[in-house]
């Protein structure tokens, strides 16, 4: 009589072969993205930590009572619906209402995830859903209100009330509708660009603006092994090489640094483009789609009338993402394959 084995169980991929949770992976991203929240605090005010509680806890909120209604599971504890809030928070001006980021959170977590079937069944990113949505209906608000960084601690302190004396523009609108000439005259000499714009000094969305604590939350996560360097490295060389190639003498004058640096970039290519549903597994897809981001980006700043392209690139590219899947599945479980 033939024996059949019961403790043998097959699965498809992705296989953990550690001791993770979706909720440590979470609450571990969430770590990472508080220094750009703390940094952002001081060099635009106080107001960004309100809107930033607002963004949060409406995507909480959002999550709990949908789920609620729906009589599923409430799963706020893992974490992702935090997650959602504050990248939904990081991509929004510095100077807009703090009522505005509730509309947003309703549209990015019962829209874009519930009504989708929960976390892992979303197709698109949840939070560029939101703020997609916010550009579509306060459009005003949302390409208006920029705040200069704040270099002078008295006018820090009154920062918190909204001055209406530090709105600013930022660097990549002052490069799409007047050329690198008033982009230098605005922002200084190249190295104090790249210095300012590194750091995160610079006007900007709140959690965009420090290139450096992107990148140190990014690399932590890659030597965590939670995200792999395959769609931000690809991103990013997809965005510095084009500029270079194709940015000319009225735009980016070809500089990829200044094209890196400016926007959303570093944000979008560590801890946007990277989630886990709406991106590819394989490494063949990762390297895609993440030039696939790149170059849409490149090609919106450059042609687009929006001086910004990398919300609207990632969405584009989360739409190929189960393409990409089928496309570099591995051969083993392709249709024919031996066993």
């Amino acid at each position: 009589m033939k024996m059949i084995r019961t403790d043998l169980f097959v699965s498809v991929s992705p296989h953990i072969k550690q001791d993770v949770t979706v909720a440590k992976i979470m609450w571990t991203v969430v770590a990472c993205l508080i220094p750009p929240l703390v940094l952002s605090m001081f060099v635009f005010g106080f107001q960004i930590l309100y809107i930033t509680l607002m963004s949060v806890g409406s995507c909480v909120a959002t999550e709990a009572i949908s789920e609620k209604l729906l009589s599923r599971p409430i799963t706020v504890k893992d974490g992702s619906a935090v997650i959602t809030g504050l990248l939904l928070a990081y991509v929004i001006p510095p100077g807009v209402p703090f009522w505005m980021p509730i509309p947003a959170a309703i549209m990015a977590i019962f829209v874009t995830k519930v009504l989708m079937g929960g976390l892992g069944f979303n197709i698109f990113n949840p939070a560029l859903i939101g703020r997609a949505f916010l550009v579509a209906t306060y459009p005003v608000a949302m390409t208006t209100a920029w705040l200069e960084p704040i270099r002078d601690a008295s006018v820090f302190k009154y920062a918190g009330a909204g001055v209406d004396a530090i709105s600013a523009a930022t660097p990549l609108y002052v490069l799409k509708h007047y050329g690198m000439s008033a982009f230098m005259e605005k922002f200084g000499s190249m190295s104090a660009i790249y210095t300012d714009f590194f750091i995160g000094l610079r006007p900007g969305c709140i959690g965009e603006t420090s290139a450096l604590l992107l990148l140190i939350g990014g690399i932590f996560l890659i030597w965590k092994k939670y995200i792999t360097w395959h769609i931000p490295i690809s991103l990013i060389l997809s965005v510095g090489v084009l500029t270079w190639i194709f940015g000319g003498e009225t735009l980016f004058t070809g500089n990829p640094l200044v094209a890196v640096l400016s926007g959303g970039v570093m944000l979008g290519a560590f801890f946007m483009a990277t989630d886990y549903v709406t991106s590819p597994t394989q490494k063949t897809g990762k390297l895609i789609f993440g030039a696939g981001i790149g170059a849409l980006t490149v090609l919106i700043r450059l042609k687009g009338g929006y001086p910004e392209g990398i919300c609207y690139a990632i969405l584009l590219m989360n739409s190929l993402t189960p393409a990409l899947d089928q496309w570099f599945r591995p051969k083993r479980f392709s249709e024919g394959a031996k066993i």
